[in-house]
């Protein structure tokens, strides 16, 4: 199962990627996934649309979401994978976090307006997939667009981080809803990218990776896309302290954006356990496709 070119990280637009869920998956196809997941931000809809498409590239599938959660005043993000994309309380869940993007990027507008950006609001929404969705991400984008700052990393280093013009605090939802909405639909609940979260002190990463597991939560992602050679190895440390299983995902956007290329990352350490291993019967194989490592297919969309 290590061996397995699994990529369950990924965003189309949908939320906050620039490519639909289809032409994510044909580019991952292209790249040599072999197990593949979209994970949008607090939004099932690509799902039936992403699963058609990987299964028809000869990939299998897993169903996926990525749950913005507030923790310690850290965004700290959950990815829920092989979940049950009709289940009622993750729905609900979902479109409760959704619910204030609106009202937060509205706020971010007008603090971007103070600072003698104008009009960021309605420039942003040119570069939204799902309304519902707006996120920093769209407003980075007209930024460049603009010629305001030359990349999306100098807009979120000068504009859209704590302390800066465009940042606006928001409550997403609770670490312990999220990861009980995930084990509720049959997924596994997955801190994303964990070395993203540099204002969690140690102590306080040390207590988000504590109550997860005490939540219910079961993964966490050792390779990812922002992680370096350092966080790779103090991850899969974590892993085994915590008897958490591995993932490993690009967490890619766009092909202009993304710091990985799907299907790009190095395999995890044969010490840990892939998440796709306890998820085999949750995987969904094309028609007479080959199945890795005895994986189960399974019929309907997880």
């Amino acid at each position: 199962m290590h061996t397995l070119n699994a990529d369950l990280h990924s965003h189309s637009n949908v939320s906050d990627g620039t490519l639909g869920p289809a032409a994510v998956a044909e580019r991952a196809a292209v790249f040599g996934v072999e197990l593949w997941a979209l994970t949008d931000h607090d939004e099932l809809s690509g799902q039936h649309e992403a699963r058609a498409a990987a299964l028809a590239q000869g990939m299998g599938y897993l169903s996926g979401v990525e749950v913005s959660v507030s923790f310690a005043d850290e965004t700290v993000h959950i990815v829920g994978l092989g979940v049950d994309i009709d289940d009622a309380p993750l729905a609900a869940g979902l479109a409760a976090t959704r619910a204030g993007r609106r009202t937060r990027a509205e706020r971010m507008a007008d603090s971007l307006a103070r600072a003698g950006i104008a009009g960021a609001f309605e420039g942003a929404l040119a570069y939204v997939g799902n309304p519902e969705l707006i996120s920093r991400t769209h407003f980075a984008r007209l930024l460049v667009a603009r010629g305001v700052c030359p990349d999306l990393s100098t807009v979120f280093r000068t504009y859209l981080t704590a302390g800066k013009p465009g940042w606006v605090e928001h409550r997403w939802a609770r670490l312990g809803d999220a990861v009980r909405w995930i084990t509720g639909a049959g997924g596994i609940a997955v801190i994303a990218h964990p070395g993203r979260y540099t204002r969690l002190g140690p102590s306080a990463e040390y207590a988000l990776f504590s109550e997860f597991v005490a939540h219910g939560g079961r993964g966490v992602e050792v390779m990812t896309g922002g992680h370096g050679e350092a966080e790779r190895r103090r991850f899969a440390d974590m892993a085994r302290e915590f008897g958490l299983l591995a993932s490993r995902g690009s967490d890619f956007h766009s092909p202009a954006e993304s710091r990985t290329e799907l299907g790009a990352l190095p395999g995890l350490p044969g010490s840990l356990t892939p998440v796709w291993q306890a998820l085999a019967h949750r995987i969904a194989w094309p028609a007479g496709g080959a199945q890795s490592a005895g994986a189960a297919r399974s019929p309907a969309l997880a």
